[in-house]
């Protein structure tokens, strides 16, 4: 059982700490612990086809539909950090898988995090695809208005 006494305590302390820094002409104020986010043009992923072994490099831009096998990849958005703060890149992805009699379902929506590709990569009986990092830039020129290209 936590008693009262031991939350009093630690109060007084800190009571204790900030009177001695403002004493000192020392000015404690809150530590913002939010990174800077940085918005990025280009998601790119790997994906595996499951059959063949092959591992496939794709980048992607925002808002573009891009095929790889029987799925179509469209990252929302791609976030990353500054270079004063450890990396972390995310993107919103939306997957649809084309089906067999011609039918788009979508298999996954949601953020990927490409420090942690197995957290919430797609998963497919042939198909697996993951996020690699968020890019300012690509090799692969951007999109004309509505268009989707296959991987």
């Amino acid at each position: 059982m936590t008693s009262g006494f031991s939350r009093a305590n630690a109060a007084r302390q800190f009571l204790s700490v900030a009177l001695a820094a403002s004493a000192a002409g020392l000015v404690l104020s809150p530590v913002s612990s939010k990174a800077a986010r940085i918005e990025n043009p280009v998601a790119a992923f790997s994906g595996i086809d499951k059959i063949t072994g092959r591992i496939t490099n794709f980048d992607v831009y925002i808002g573009e539909t891009v095929q790889f096998g029987a799925l179509q990849v469209t990252p929302k958005v791609c976030y990353s950090r500054d270079d004063t703060e450890a990396q972390k890149e995310t993107s919103f992805i939306e997957v649809d898988e084309i089906t067999l009699d011609r039918k788009i379902r979508r298999i996954f929506t949601g953020w990927m995090f490409a420090d942690s590709p197995g957290l919430n990569a797609v998963e497919h009986p042939v198909y697996d695809v993951w996020l690699v990092e968020c890019k300012a830039k690509s090799d692969v020129p951007p999109p004309e208005d509505g268009e989707t290209k296959s991987q």
